[in-house]
């Protein structure tokens, strides 16, 4: 109720029975960021304590299970060695993940648009998916030398099936009402599909990205594992013939920490290029009913 003359101002809404609200600020972005990383550190920090817990009371003899302290020892003392193979390794799964996602995102718009098209392309993809990459790795080697094709082939092979099916997907989620409200509005085909259909597909996407990515890690290894001089399958298959644990657990680390990396890198894409989807809106706008 107004008094001596002045008034209340109502709240800043933008629609009927929507309230905006404040953005979070840089220490609750913080808090939020320290509330979602403490579990994973905590249990990452667990695994590594029974780690060295077993190593330190001789549970596993060391030349079977190398203490945390041995490995990350190797890891400084050989890490221009290690960083080499490393960076062969994460040039082979970038090149095949970037492939496997453009050949991934075509076939999965032939294959909506096309009935005929994808009910002759989808099984012969099922096919090539169960086959395991490992048993064929050896004829790309034979077919295309001991360079880094094979690799990329053995990548691509791995990460391209959850691309496709993660678009064929959000291609098909798209509200058919919409569609219809597009053509009753004149627009194309082309204006559909770029206004309506691909922006919608988008969260879908980027769910069969980051499990295309970490699988394109594993895909460029098990190419390194068949025939290889370079990257960390090599390093992995040469520390196991030298009975080296300690080496070959610094390989599987950085392998895994690669993974890691690339999954962040493609979250962190998928944060900043759909901040209008619902899992990323967070508390910016809530409703007043």
């Amino acid at each position: 109720m107004a008094s001596h003359g002045t008034t209340t101002a109502p709240p800043a809404t933008s629609a009927t029975g929507v309230a905006e609200r404040r953005g979070p600020t840089p220490g609750e972005r913080a808090r939020d960021l320290a509330d979602r990383a403490w579990r994973p550190i905590g249990l990452l920090l667990a695994c590594l304590a029974a780690w060295w817990a077993v190593t330190v009371l001789g549970l596993i003899e060391p030349y079977l299970v190398p203490s945390p302290g041995t490995t990350l020892r190797v890891m400084a003392d050989k890490s221009s060695y290690i960083w080499h193979h490393s960076w062969v390794t994460t040039y082979e799964t970038l090149l095949g993940f970037a492939i496997a996602t453009v050949i991934g995102i075509a076939a999965a718009v032939v294959m909506v648009y096309s009935t005929t098209i994808e009910r002759t392309l989808y099984p012969i993809l099922l096919f090539a998916q169960v086959i395991p990459k490992i048993a064929i790795a050896p004829l790309f080697v034979v077919w295309l030398g001991f360079g880094i094709a094979p690799k990329i082939v053995v990548a691509v092979l791995i990460a391209f099936f959850p691309v496709v099916i993660s678009m064929v997907t959000g291609l098909k989620a798209v509200d058919p009402e919409m569609i219809e409200l597009s053509a009753t509005m004149g627009a194309g085909p082309l204006q559909t599909f770029t206004k309506i259909r691909f922006p919608a597909s988008l969260p879908y996407l980027f769910s069969g990205l980051k499990v295309a990515v970490t699988l394109a890690v594993t895909g460029a290894v098990v190419g390194e594992f068949v025939g290889a001089n370079e990257g960390l399958g090599y390093v992995i298959l040469q520390a196991n013939g030298n009975l080296d644990t300690p080496m070959l657990f610094a390989g599987l680390l950085v392998m895994s920490l690669i993974g890691v990396v690339l999954f962040v890198l493609v979250e962190l894409a998928e944060h900043l290029l759909l901040p209008w989807h619902a899992s990323r809106r967070g508390d910016s706008v809530t409703t007043t009913y």
